[in-house]
């Protein structure tokens, strides 16, 4: 069984202070790749550099919501000179948060905008954060012409009718533990419904540990395969099955050689 970590943040420091042991315990759990996302410009050199050193990693470039009102003026200019260099897989992870509203809104709609730009002449998927901001979030995509793209909403909790909203402007949603949480039955409805070919699996390291290991702290990759057999569990499929069905969702949307 091998299975791919679609988001995990290998760069902050409760995983990379440990990051031989994390990518062994990953190897050992069947977690063959991890996308290594990026925060900022700093973040991103660190995760590609980590992709140059591991053949198991691939890295991501983009400025989070959270950190658009203190980025440096060039910053989206790194983004996009970053994102050029081997090793990166997708930009982001980029987007709107208006639940913690950790940056003001008009810098988080500035950046995510600048970004867009960017990504507009990149042939990239995007990885999009998205908390309390979907119509923001689906009007500034369009806007920027990513309708039917390769565009993920990761760490989707949102309800039924998010889901399809999303999936009408023909991008897809992908599943942390949380969707594992005794409490949260209206996503794991949406992940039971969810289409087979644009399901895909992440733990968002070193946050969100699943069920049977929601008390671990930090989360790491490793525990991906408790997601995966939970979320098998409630479609009616093997792990196996699962575990094929995710792998071979996310290479194609990452654009990632057939084996590593």
């Amino acid at each position: 069984m091998q299975l791919i970590d679609t988001h995990a943040h290998l760069t902050d420091p409760s995983l990379f202070g440990q990051l031989d042991a994390v990518l062994d315990a990953a190897a050992q759990a069947g977690v063959g790749h991890i996308i290594s996302m990026a925060c900022d410009p700093d973040d991103a050199v660190s995760a590609i550099q980590l992709a140059h050193a591991h053949q198991c990693i691939s890295a991501t470039v983009g400025i989070h919501p959270h950190q658009a009102a203190a980025v440096a003026p060039d910053a989206v200019d790194r983004v996009a000179s970053l994102s050029r260099r081997d090793g990166v897989v997708a930009i982001g992870e980029i987007g709107l948060d208006y639940f913690y509203d950790f940056a003001d809104r008009e810098s988080q709609l500035r950046v995510f905008s600048s970004q867009l730009e960017v990504a507009q002449g990149r042939q990239l998927p995007l990885v999009i954060h998205c908390r309390e901001a979907l119509d923001d979030c689906i009007r500034l995509l369009s806007r920027y012409g990513f309708e039917s793209a390769a565009v993920v909403f990761h760490c989707f909790s949102g309800s039924a009718v998010d889901a399809e909203r999303i999936a009408d402007c023909g991008w897809r949603i992908s599943f942390t533990g949380m969707v594992t949480f005794k409490k949260l039955t209206e996503l794991q409805q949406v992940a039971a419904a969810y289409p087979p070919e644009r399901m895909m699996i992440e733990t968002d390291s070193p946050y969100l540990s699943p069920v049977p290991v929601r008390h671990v702290r930090p989360n790491q990759p490793a525990h991906l395969r408790h997601t995966a057999a939970f979320l098998a569990a409630l479609r009616g499929e093997t792990v196996e099955a699962f575990a094929e069905l995710t792998t071979d969702n996310a290479r194609r949307f990452f654009q990632l050689p057939a084996s590593d």
